[in-house]
């Protein structure tokens, strides 16, 4: 047993002065990692076209037009909220408690990332990483 664990530590410490002389590695992204990092992009074939159904017949139009036009803002927030007498089994006495919607935080979503009270929920790298994987 003796004879073994000296083994041993002659075996990790060999390793502890090769480590220095590794050769230093590279990391390579794959498109399966790419995949997992960025948002799905439909391919053209199956996205929505407007008159055509699903087998590329024409169809007619289900707005009755003069409806207004809606910008979709670059910057969203989304409360989150927990009811607290619900959640803490407070009886319900609306005069006597205020707890329904109490706001824990605030998430938003901008520039292609989503925050949380104002602290971003990917990190930078995973964001850098993202975009690389976009422009891939």
């Amino acid at each position: 047993m003796v004879g073994t664990d000296i083994l041993l530590v002659a075996i990790v410490f060999g390793l502890f002065l090769c480590a220095g002389q590794l050769p230093a590695q590279t990391i390579r992204v794959t498109d399966r990692d790419c995949t997992a990092l960025v948002a799905h992009q439909p391919a053209a074939d199956v996205a929505y076209r407007p008159g055509v159904d699903a087998r590329g017949r024409p169809v007619i139009p289900a707005d009755l037009g003069g409806a207004p036009k809606i910008a979709v803002p670059k910057e969203f927030n989304i409360p989150i909220t927990v009811d607290l007498q619900k959640r803490l089994g407070i009886p319900v006495d609306p005069n006597q408690y205020q707890t329904s919607d109490f706001t824990v935080g605030t998430v938003t979503w901008k520039d292609g990332r989503a925050w949380f009270n104002g602290k971003a929920l990917q990190s930078d790298a995973e964001a850098r990483l993202a975009a690389l994987c976009r422009k891939r």
